[in-house]
């Protein structure tokens, strides 16, 4: 599959990540004004992020609900946004005409890392999701069978973070005040 050549200008990348869309499928997001594309999760992927939503729908709070293909926003930066794997925002969220969520409404971003991400293109969102001041990122790795726990924000890095493995519960902070069981959830071959 080919795409079209696209020269993007200056506040022309949402549109660009549009089409790319259209024409290939393939997931775009922009972080720190690059194009970034994945293609929508199969498998084991969207298997772990099933499960995570799972368990998050019941337990929490009721004006509370987990998302799927909701995009956030990098403040001050029109062109530069994220499309976690699951999010969790407030349930007003589903009668908001807006696409892009307002980083401060975001209780919880979780990232399941794909078989191909490499290293930097990971700390690459990590620090995105930092600097557009998510309060708690989850990082799920089934390559390795691995999670980390981001917390509190400031000057675009996490001060807060907490690494476990599968099987370890992952302790959620306020206002949510439980655990994620982590034991179920699958490892890429």
């Amino acid at each position: 599959m080919s795409l079209p050549t696209m020269r993007p200008r200056p506040g022309n990348l949402r549109s660009v990540a549009e089409q790319i869309e259209r024409a290939t499928g393939l997931r775009v997001q922009i972080l720190g004004g690059s194009l970034v594309m994945s293609p929508t999760p199969r498998g084991k992927h969207a298997g772990t992020i099933l499960e995570l939503r799972e368990q998050l729908q019941p337990l929490l709070p009721a004006e509370l609900k987990p998302y799927e293909v909701s995009s956030i926003l990098m403040p001050a930066d029109p062109d530069d946004y994220s499309t976690p794997d699951l999010v969790v925002l407030p349930k007003s969220w589903s009668d908001d005409d807006e696409w892009l969520a307002d980083p401060g409404d975001v209780e919880l971003a979780i990232e399941v890392i794909s078989k191909s991400e490499k290293s930097k293109q990971i700390s690459d969102k990590q620090g995105w999701y930092a600097t557009a001041g998510v309060r708690t990122l989850l990082v799920v790795d089934p390559r390795y069978g691995r999670w980390t726990l981001f917390t509190h924000p400031k000057d675009g890095e996490y001060h807060g973070s907490l690494d476990g493995v599968y099987g370890d519960a992952v302790p959620l902070p306020e206002p949510f005040g439980f655990s994620l069981d982590t034991s179920s959830l699958p490892t890429y071959r």
